[in-house]
């Protein structure tokens, strides 16, 4: 694979995913004035569940493609089919055991029968969507990949607004609703496609592959969810439904962040497991560098216009949560970082690592909110995550040096770099109130970021200029 087509497939890629959170940036005023904070947290709540179950009924065998794409690179399709089924089988088995137990189901989580039965059988569909996806990622077929997404999105947001106007009586349903329906449909399209191009229902060699590296990581994909959700769910069982809104509405904004970074990353694992493969260490280890040096920019720039954004985008009883901002964009930073050790010990199949480490940081993560949602409120739950990443990325890193002997990347420049832009953005918030001064020391810490790696910056940017001349001449 040329590195051209790699550049091209992964800026495309970032693109996509920019502009299509964008569409749900312009839409988010809309939300926030259709549904009171309460009706909020009913439909964030119902997605935080689907996230851990998921988890669960997929088997985590997604974690395999990546690999799977250099052992099988002939027979990649049928092993795409494969683990499909197999996925889809199990999430039929939880589907039937979630359906025998429905009423009690209903009552613990607080949603109606059908609510309990369209949340179990969009586990069986939407991981199609995410097989599909994936496939198109490690093909370089951005193109396609950037089409599923778009629809999602598009008709996410037409049939939640059309939804939440029409059902004025149960906002929080047709909220569930607008999500669900859009992806349901492009996921029958994604298995009937991915089952016509492999076909193949059963492989004895692919299902142990893909459990094999799927299934250690099934604690460790919980844990992630944990890490992500289990705030909004501590935070309503503790503080209520209002504050839960309240945080759920600041959260989704903070990770706003998450959308680029994410975009980089999965635009960079293919090239870093080509290039990993072929032993190109030191070109891996320049390049991540200066990936790391954007993430903190664009961290501290993220946070810096946050109230403005916040103030922007909410109804005014939600503005609170711009407070819940800072905390949690350096905890998207830090989980930013640690990725990078992750895909790491993907490579080298050590998924057992990957599940203890995550759980270690959830378990940490619970306490923490358990101690301190009841005593400072819903703003403790940001401050805990960020804990949690952060305690995350020390074990990952730990695994890597220590256990896996490996010395792929500049660690300490890492965790220095990661307490400066964590200090510096948390440090921002007694500004949010001044907008001048805020900005002032925004750009000052831009100054030094580029005087620190002006040679890096010359000499990418030079990179860049010279591809850009290529083309136009």
């Amino acid at each position: 694979m040329s590195d051209n087509k790699v550049i091209k497939s992964g800026i495309w890629y970032i693109v996509s995913n920019i502009m299509i959170r964008a569409v749900g940036i312009i839409t988010s005023p809309l939300y926030t004035r259709l549904l009171l904070p309460e009706e909020k947290a009913l439909a964030d709540n119902f997605n935080a569940y689907i996230s851990i179950f998921t988890t669960v009924t997929c088997l985590c065998l997604i974690y395999s493609v990546g690999r799977a794409k250099l052992d099988f690179p002939d027979s990649f399709d049928s092993y795409m089919s494969a683990i499909q089924t197999l996925s889809s089988a199990f999430g039929v088995i939880v589907l039937a055991v979630a359906m025998l137990n429905v009423d009690r189901l209903s009552t613990l989580m607080q949603y109606t029968r059908f609510e309990i039965f369209l949340m179990f059988f969009y586990l069986v569909i939407f991981p199609s969507i995410d097989y599909m996806q994936y496939k198109y990622r490690f093909e370089y077929k951005y193109w396609e990949n950037i089409a599923i997404s778009v629809i999602i999105c598009v008709t996410t947001v037409i049939l939640s607004v059309v939804l939440i106007l029409a059902m004025p009586l149960d906002k929080s349903l047709a909220k569930i609703l607008g999500t669900v329906l859009p992806s349901l449909t492009v996921g029958l399209w994604c298995y009937i496609t991915l089952i016509k191009r492999g076909r193949v229902l059963y492989n004895k060699e692919y299902w142990f592959y893909a459990l094999k590296i799927g299934l250690p990581m099934i604690p460790h994909g919980l844990a992630l969810v944990i890490l992500n959700k289990i705030d909004s769910l501590m935070i309503m069982n503790y503080c209520g439904r209002h504050d839960g809104g309240i945080y759920t509405t600041g959260y989704s904004i903070a990770v706003l962040l998450s959308v680029v970074t994410n975009a980089i990353g999965q635009a960079y694992l293919p090239w870093f497991n080509e290039k990993l493969h072929a032993k190109e260490r030191k070109t891996i280890r320049d390049n991540n560098i200066l990936l790391m040096v954007a993430g903190c920019v664009m961290t501290l720039a993220f946070i810096t216009v946050g109230p403005e954004a916040i103030k922007l985008l909410t109804a005014p009883r939600y503005h609170a949560c711009m407070y819940v901002l800072p905390p949690v964009a350096v905890g998207t930073l830090c989980q930013y970082f640690y990725t990078n050790y992750v895909n790491l010990e993907l490579f080298h199949k050590k998924t057992a690592l990957i599940a203890v480490n995550s759980i270690i940081a959830a378990v940490a993560n619970v306490v923490l909110n358990y101690i301190f949602i009841r005593r400072y409120g819903y703003l403790a739950a940001a401050y805990t995550t960020v804990a949690g990443y952060l305690l995350l990325m020390g074990l990952h890193c730990f695994c890597t040096r220590v256990l896996l002997k490996e010395r792929l990347y500049a660690d300490l420049l890492y965790f220095v770099l990661l307490f400066i832009t964590g200090a510096a953005g948390i440090g921002l918030l007694p500004l949010y109130d001044r907008p001048l001064l805020r900005y002032g020391v925004m750009i000052v810490a831009l100054g030094l970021v580029c005087l620190l790696f002006r040679s890096q910056i010359r000499l990418y940017g030079g990179m860049l200029l010279n591809k850009i001349k290529k083309r136009t001449t």
